[in-house]
């Protein structure tokens, strides 16, 4: 990306995570129950943790992009939507933490592991209290744009986008659960967790409400723009499991090889199955879902992925995809404004570049 497109992200970040700090600090839910309730203010603070200890905040940034779309002013429901976003997204988090059984997010505990080290001899209520920490946080997701001071048809418009992303993406998750009951799904079933399970609510879903909030109708756009939102959510998704195998652990800041022990039918091992046979099939078979599987058997998959030509295929799918994700954007420059429409083009792109 230029720099210029580098220097409007790092801004939306920065405005973002001011706007975020503002909003928990004035935030009052619980009314008269906070008097006598402890858990209740414990409840928040885990969840304004959580949220602000998140990373570029891309779906943001794709918000924003999203309204330059049209225009380059100021507008009115950005900020509204941008919280929605970032609080379906802390939701979402804290469920899957759960799901996954996982320790920490973000650099710092899961919510999840926070209550269980605060009520270490009550496991049942300290999951009955991650799980409520996570409906509250998609309650306030909601409720952000619902008290918005906005056009009512706007405001309207922004709840149904929000409300069909978070169902969809439950749907995903459910998907995503019965995947790993399959000995090798295929790409079809591959490609639709990633488009339920992300693509929907982390690029759809933003870029409906940008294009909302600059007063344009994004269902006029909706097959173009669910279309492009899949291929960027597939290549996305893809380079998450890549890396998962084949990324570098110091730059990415955690192990390699969590998707095996967790016994997830990835892109990438569903990728290793398709291209191993004999003992080499027999090694990744033992690893999946193995939590103890060693540094050094996740590391011998590694070259065998490698040598198996698993990565390079991987690397070839990704940038097919990333092509025609920028092939999509590229079709709007009759529409939309130039400079906004080449940040589309270049977003998939950067996706499949990443380190981490």
């Amino acid at each position: 990306m230029t720099e210029q497109v580098l220097e409007r992200v790092a801004g939306y970040e920065q405005r973002f995570n001011a706007l975020l700090e503002e909003y928990f600090a004035t935030l009052d839910v619980g009314g008269d129950a906070r008097s006598f309730s402890r858990f209740t203010p414990g409840c928040l603070e885990l969840l304004r943790d959580l949220s602000v200890r998140g990373g570029k905040r891309m779906r943001v940034v794709l918000l924003h992009e999203a309204a330059r779309l049209v225009t380059d002013g100021p507008l009115e429901g950005l900020d509204a939507a941008a919280l929605s976003i970032e609080l379906l997204q802390t939701h979402l988090l804290v469920h899957d933490d759960i799901i996954d059984n996982s320790p920490t997010r973000r650099g710092g505990p899961s919510t999840y592991y926070a209550y269980r080290e605060r009520f270490p001899d009550h496991p049942q209520a300290a999951l009955g209290l991650a799980l409520l920490a996570g409906d509250l946080a998609l309650a306030l997701a909601l409720q952000t744009l619902m008290e918005a001071e906005l056009p009512t048809a706007m405001r309207q418009a922004m709840v149904e986008v929000q409300t069909r992303a978070a169902a969809d993406t439950f749907v995903g998750q459910i998907i995503d659960l019965e995947r790993d009951f399959t000995v090798t799904p295929g790409e079809d079933v591959l490609h639709c967790v990633a488009d339920y399970k992300s693509a929907r609510y982390s690029v759809l879903a933003p870029m409906q409400l940008g294009l909302l909030a600059a007063g344009e109708q994004p269902a006029l756009f909706e097959q173009d723009l669910r279309r492009y939102a899949r291929l960027a959510g597939i290549c996305g998704q893809m380079r998450d499991d890549y890396l998962d195998l084949f990324g570098d652990s110091a730059v990415m800041g955690k192990p390699t090889g969590t998707d095996i022990r967790d016994g997830k039918h990835s892109y990438t091992v569903s990728a290793l199955l398709s291209a191993v046979d004999g003992s080499e099939r027999a090694l990744v078979e033992a690893a999946l879902g193995d939590p103890s599987c060693t540094a050094e058997s996740i590391a011998a998959i590694r070259e065998i992925g490698e040598r198996r030509g698993v990565a390079g295929r991987m690397q070839a799918d990704m940038r097919r995809c990333a092509e025609q994700a920028s092939a999509v954007a590229a079709g709007w420059r009759s529409r939309w404004r130039e400079e906004a429409v080449t940040f589309f083009e270049l977003v998939p792109f950067w996706s499949v570049e990443r380190a981490k």
